[in-house]
């Protein structure tokens, strides 16, 4: 049976542009040897000027088999929900994988197909899914089954009834009227940042203050000469290449940093939540990543992309944990060899660095811009976390893994890691319940106090092992 498949490519022009073509050449050959049709443009979509185009031209041609988003580089979720929500067959997404190779994150495919399987979850859009790369052996009856219509899975989640520890129960007492500030709001199509005050505020106490991006930045403009060279001197106590790096621009982040704090303190928060893209590098001209790890090392949990839930998990493993915690991108797994990589661009905290390892620092791969720091993450068992929202029900999603000392997979901050279950399992349930692309990690087995605590909110546990 020939099928017929409309297929729209999404792209993001900061990423590897060359690379990514070559993968979209690679996944149309692929369609052609399983003997798939597809119609639709053949090149990459950057807008939603070029989605509409592409959706015009699918329903010119006629009836489809399935609508097919190839996530070929990371994009928000914008794109993918308006295809999916005019489709009249099934939906499916395939996401292309890339090399650990130790250099820049050339396409965050993955990252764009768990966003967008949160978007389509919360807007109970059913659809299928597939992360391969393009040239895999025998990958023709896989792509045929994305024609199979998809159902919304029943969640996995259960309830806790724990009883509440003594350090469960601190916890608990410490987010009870702690004080998040949000620096500015999330960005478009990044449904997993999405936040509700009122219901973080009856859930655990927990106040959100909102402050506007020109605030931070006239802080930053503001910050002495004397105060930013204080903080560079402290940052090369541990951090080396800063010398390497434009130093207009580090000047900026360090004075970005001593804005951070100034909010801090001012709003009286234990943890932030900042928009760090992409007006820190077009309007202001830094990347904010090196100053939001320093200030996860000072235990102030700093979420980006305004991510205001994942600053709470945050918040909530620095409690149990007593050290600085990180919150991350699920950017690869490898179904072959059973591993996954977290990575952010520079986010992780000094003291997560790999003792055979010294911290460099860097820019921004995408932007070309420091400060980020550079290292990987040092090896451990580690307590995965986040307060989630995916579809459209509060849940405390836990999971334990472990780093494992390998070359660093990506530039910026990232770790290997092994999980209790397979790989390819521990993917199913981020992709059939549709969980928010970031993650909190912190060092240390704290599953059984976080079971606790989910008991004592009354919400249910969704567990990644």
């Amino acid at each position: 049976m020939t099928l017929t498949y409309g297929v729209a490519a999404l792209g993001r022009p900061t990423f590897d542009v060359p690379f990514a073509e070559e993968k979209l050449s690679a996944a149309f050959a692929a369609f052609e040897a399983a003997g798939i049709k597809t119609v639709g443009p053949r090149d990459l979509l950057y807008d939603a000027e070029a989605a509409e185009r592409a959706v015009a031209e699918m329903t010119e041609a006629g009836a489809i088999d399935a609508l097919v988003i190839l996530q070929i580089t990371f994009t928000d979720a914008t794109m993918t929900v308006k295809l999916a929500q005019e489709a009249t067959a099934p939906v499916a997404i395939w996401a292309v994988p890339e090399p650990r190779i130790g250099g820049r994150l050339r396409l965050n495919a993955f990252c764009g197909l768990n966003l967008a399987a949160h978007a389509l979850g919360k807007a109970g859009v059913a659809h299928r899914w597939l992360y391969a790369d393009p040239e895999r052996p025998n990958l023709a009856e896989d792509l045929r089954a994305l024609a199979v219509p998809s159902v919304i899975k029943q969640s996995a989640t259960t309830k806790s009834n724990a009883q509440v520890s003594e350090q469960s129960q601190k916890a608990l007492d410490a987010l009870n009227g702690a004080t998040i500030s949000v620096v500015g709001e999330h960005p478009a199509g990044f449904d997993t940042c999405a936040y509700d005050s009122a219901a973080l505020k009856q859930l655990a106490g927990v106040e959100v203050n909102t402050i506007d991006l020109e605030n931070l930045f006239d802080k930053a403009k503001s910050a002495s000469a004397e105060r930013a060279a204080s903080v560079r001197a402290k940052a090369e106590e541990n951090v080396s290449g800063l010398d390497g790096v434009d130093q207009t621009q580090l000047d900026r982040s360090f004075r970005l940093f001593c804005a951070l704090e100034d909010i801090q303190k001012e709003t009286n928060a234990k943890s932030l939540a900042v928009r760090c893209w992409p007006e820190t590098f077009t309007e202001y001209g830094c990347a904010a990543c090196g100053p939001m790890a320093m200030m996860n090392e000072n235990k102030v949990p700093s979420a980006c992309e305004a991510d205001v839930y994942g600053s709470l998990s945050a918040l909530l493993l620095q409690e149990l944990s007593g050290d600085p915690v990180w919150m991350a991108d699920l950017v690869d797994l490898d179904f072959d060899d059973n591993t996954g990589v977290f990575w952010h661009c520079g986010l992780a905290p000094l003291s997560m660095c790999d003792p055979e390892f010294n911290a460099e620092a860097t820019i921004h791969t995408n932007r070309k811009m420091p400060l980020l720091h550079q290292f990987p993450l040092k090896p451990g068992e580690v307590t995965i976390a986040r307060l989630s929202q995916s579809r459209n029900e509060t849940k405390l999603v836990i999971g334990g893994a472990e780093f494992i000392r390998m070359p660093m997979a990506f530039t910026g901050t990232s770790g290997v890691v092994r999980f209790p279950l397979s790989t390819r399992a521990f993917c199913d349930k981020i992709m059939d319940e549709g969980l928010e692309h970031h993650f909190a990690i912190a060092y240390g087995d704290y599953r059984g106090q976080l079971r606790e605590i989910a008991a004592a909110l009354d919400i249910p546990v969704l567990e990644l092992d």
